[in-house]
């Protein structure tokens, strides 16, 4: 059974943990930065000379972008649905283009026997 002046938790040698084993931490600056949905996200930042903040911050709520100005929060990024091959085919080429290319091959299978 184990005694009842031992520490728990704490391995042989082990001194206390805190400010004076690990050294100051640096001084920190927090930042407020506003999403198109109203949700504030505050991170921190180590105050040194010349430093420079992020001009935008993901909110860690609804993944959007987070500005520094309240009244004026960046855009959400525009979603573009899922295209489908066709979609983009005709991105590439009009109706008229589309007609062309489906009459010559019709043709080509009529003069091979294939269709009638």
């Amino acid at each position: 059974m184990a005694s009842g002046n031992a520490i728990r938790g704490s391995r042989v040698g082990a001194g206390p943990m805190g400010e004076a084993e690990r050294g100051d931490a640096a001084p920190r600056v927090h930042i407020s930065y506003w999403c198109s949905n109203g949700h504030e996200t505050r991170p921190s930042f180590a105050e040194e000379p010349g430093m420079v903040l992020p001009e935008t911050w993901d909110c860690p709520r609804c993944g959007f972008p987070a500005g520094q100005d309240k009244e004026n929060p960046p855009a959400p990024p525009k979603v573009e649905p899922y295209k489908t091959h066709l979609a983009y085919v005709k991105e590439r080429r009009s109706d008229a283009d589309g007609a062309a290319i489906l009459d010559e091959a019709l043709s080509t299978l009529r003069e091979r026997g294939l269709i009638q």
